[in-house]
């Protein structure tokens, strides 16, 4: 039986929409809901009722955003009326939570809906000010948002404290980790997960670190990662997690960016069969950091491939095991700056007063690319982020006490940190934290997990279900996955292809998809189906929410009202958040993804509308590949656009031209490839690097990249050219194209 849903009925009378507020003169504001601020205790007014068998979830007031909906109404007991071999289910509308804001909820409803959320965490004090004040608008002035500004609370406390204290849940497992080999496992509970969190915050404490201060983390997936962030969250430092696969210019670029005075790292770990000394290439990024000023003074680091554990009280020990032998590993050593993880946790109490931070106050930055090949520092706050996470996490995975939850994303990227590591903690959920690669050591590992650990929800990326789609339905069916009951994706829009695929394979078709579109800067899911709530349709990000710059055919997704979870500016330039975001179209945030509407009122996500690039989930700058492919001795111009790929969703296709006295060859090509590897990382490898005597330009100069775009894909049908300066290189650039074919 397929799962059941929720429709809409175009005639239900929607009195709430009169409910509004006037933003005459000044910024929107939104007074308290009920007249009072945020407050601890039980659940609020507006809650949300479950559906037959627990998968559904309703509530008024209606969640639709589409003017012509009149509201939502309770399903059937029928089962939903989607038909296996088609790729789409005919609605009329969609059913979607008020997380991100809508056209038909009004301001105030908006804000009683958080107020209700707010209630449910600790609050050391109640907000001083308007529950919600925001600017959108570059006509009226800076762009702001504050939501509960002068309320305080700490996110760690409100994650560890309250589930251990108050919900009695300190026995409950936290994660459970799985290493990189099937032999290697660990688990921690929410009690002992306090405990290190503390131990860490007064080693961070004694090491001189203070609110405000920014710290560096460059780990792999291991336990201490967890540890270290919110130890950071604790005393209120910013954690700036940079994803381990990264090069050392990119965590040097990084550590300079946001003045980090501290670096975690780790010794080394494996990914697959590979060895990542990760040590090393820490010590390279701290010496450009040192050539180039930085006053980063200390790196801890964290024992995690060396032959024996050194436990707390300094005996040897297995809990985490061993990882794997590794006698010729050298970790690099210099006593001035290292310190060993276990030894500084050795002698650190396991309490630690947290501290009450304002609901405004930074919480962490996350890097990620530009279209200026400079990366951002999107910057996050504590409380908006927190009630987002928490909310988005609960409902779109429709979360449960017994559930076990895994997110297969790197805690580096806004997946790990929102639905690894904050959203299922504030619920009290127990999750998975996996270190290794979906085809290591064969290709169903991800599946053994699943039964290993009884996995109830499993979030993953449209491009690992393509790599697993490759190898056949075998080494799915082999395992049992009966424990599975919601799965998701996240990254990148899910080709149809892929997306049945996964229902009808690794979902056996009793599990619902949640296809969620958000990004780094939006905090949690902007646009989501809810599981067995939501008809769904294959590919599509379903929602009502968004509005488009075209009107309902139009190409460009905005959002008109801010949400909880909303980045607040990007780290030490909020002239560039503001020209990124708001300048485009006053009144509205740009996401800068196409985006369009079709006829049952689903959303499309069509790509980004800028240069850049959606690579196996990871958003690359073309221009930050181009410098690279620049610093070569031999390349005088590059021009870097995205092929359709069948596994990563994108790669990526690079032109170049060579200085005079240099030829192209295959050895070229590798130095290109190592080149930027190193400058960037692995995921911004180049598949294709094609050979171009010039690129087409105006005859302002500008490299014409939509032109290229077409070269890359063999697309024929250029449009106008009349506008190029040197049209004849385009017959000669079609007649010497990589081959493409897969």
């Amino acid at each position: 039986m397929s799962p059941r849903c929720l429709t809409t009925s175009a005639s239900t009378s929607a009195p709430w929409r009169s409910r509004t507020v006037s933003t005459a003169g000044g910024s929107p504001s939104v007074p308290a809901p009920h007249g009072e601020g945020p407050r601890r205790g039980g659940a609020g007014g507006r809650r949300f009722l479950r559906g037959r068998g627990g998968a559904g979830l309703w509530g008024e007031p209606p969640m639709c955003g589409v003017r012509e909906c009149g509201g939502c109404s309770p399903c059937s007991s029928q089962p939903c009326p989607c038909t296996r071999g088609d790729t789409q289910v005919p609605v009329p509308y969609t059913f979607c939570l008020p997380i991100c804001g809508s056209q038909a909820l009004g301001a105030v409803a908006f804000a009683e809906f958080w107020g209700d959320i707010a209630k449910e965490f600790y609050w050391k004090s109640q907000h001083t000010g308007p529950f919600l004040k925001y600017n959108f608008d570059v006509t009226k002035g800076k762009i702001f948002i504050e939501w509960m500004k002068g309320a305080t609370t700490n996110i760690c406390y409100n994650l560890l404290d309250r589930n251990v204290n108050e919900k009695k849940l300190g026995d409950k497992i936290a994660f459970y980790w799985e290493g990189n080999e099937p032999g290697d496992s660990a688990k921690i509970t929410y009690s002992e997960l306090l405990h290190k969190v503390c131990q860490f915050a007064n080693v961070l404490r004694s090491q001189g670190v203070k609110k405000g201060d920014r710290i560096s983390i460059y780990m792999p997936m291991i336990l201490e990662l967890v540890v270290a962030m919110l130890a950071c969250a604790r005393i209120g430092a910013l954690h700036s997690i940079v994803f381990a696969g990264f090069s050392a210019d990119s965590l040097c670029e990084r550590i300079l960016d946001c003045g980090c005075s501290l670096l975690i790292t780790a010794d080394a770990f494996y990914r697959g069969d590979k060895l990542v000394n990760l040590k090393q290439i820490a010590d390279e990024a701290l010496q450009k950091c040192k050539d180039k000023g930085s006053l980063l003074k200390k790196c801890i680091v964290v024992k995690h491939l060396g032959r024996e554990e050194v436990a707390v009280d300094g005996t040897c020990s297995k809990s985490p095991p061993l990882k794997r032998l590794c006698q010729d590993v050298q970790t690099p050593w210099n006593p001035a700056m290292d310190a060993w993880w276990h030894e500084l946790m050795s002698s650190a109490s396991t309490e630690c007063e947290p501290e009450w931070c304002d609901s405004e106050d930074e919480l962490f930055i996350l890097y990620t690319s530009g279209s200026t090949g400079k990366p951002k520092g999107v910057l996050h706050t504590v409380g908006g982020y927190m009630l987002y996470a928490a909310t988005s996490f609960k409902y779109v995975f429709d979360y449960q006490p017994e559930d076990v939850y895994w997110c297969t994303a790197d805690i580096g990227w806004i997946t790990g940190h929102s639905y690894l590591t904050y959203g299922p903690l504030a619920n009290g959920a127990t999750s998975v934290l996996f270190e290794g690669v979906p085809t290591y050591p064969d290709v169903g590992r991800m599946w053994s997990v699943v039964d290993k650990y009884k996995v109830t929800k499993f979030y993953t990326a449209p491009t690992a279900i393509r790599l697993l789609m490759k190898h056949g339905e075998e080494p799915v069916k082999k395992h049992s996955r009966k424990s599975l009951k919601v799965l998701g994706t996240v990254g990148e829009p899910i080709n149809p292809e892929a997306w049945l695929w996964y229902y009808s394979v690794v979902g056996e078709e009793r599990c619902p998809i949640v296809d969620t579109f958000w990004q780094t800067e939006t905090g949690g899911h902007m646009l989501t189906p809810l599981p067995a709530a939501t008809p769904m349709k294959p590919g599509s990000a379903v929602s009502t929410s968004v509005l488009l710059s075209g009107g309902r055919e139009g190409s460009l997704g905005v959002f008109k009202q801010p949400w909880p979870g909303i980045m607040r500016t990007l780290y030490g330039n909020h002239q560039q958040f503001e020209t990124t975001y708001f300048k485009k179209f006053p009144g509205y945030y740009v996401t800068g993804d196409g985006c369009r509407r079709d006829k049952d009122g689903y959303y499309w996500i069509t790509g980004r509308i800028d240069d850049m690039l959606n690579v196996s989930g990871h958003l690359l700058s073309t221009a930050e590949v181009e410098s690279a492919l620049l610093e070569h001795a031999a390349i005088s111009e590059a021009a870097v656009v995205s092929h359709p790929h069948p596994l990563k969703g994108e790669c990526l296709y690079c032109f170049v031209t060579l200085r005079d006295g240099h030829e192209f060859s295959k050895n070229l090509m590798d130095e290109l490839k190592k080149q930027v590897r190193e400058k960037i990382g692995p995921i911004a490898t180049p598949d294709y690097i094609q050979y171009a005597p010039s690129l087409p330009k105006t005859r302002s100069g500008k490299i014409t990249r939509r032109i290229l775009r077409k070269i890359a894909k063999n697309d024929q049908d250029l449009g106008d050219i009349s506008t190029l300066a040197n049209p004849g290189v385009i017959k000669h650039l079609f007649n010497s194209r990589c081959d493409t074919k897969q």
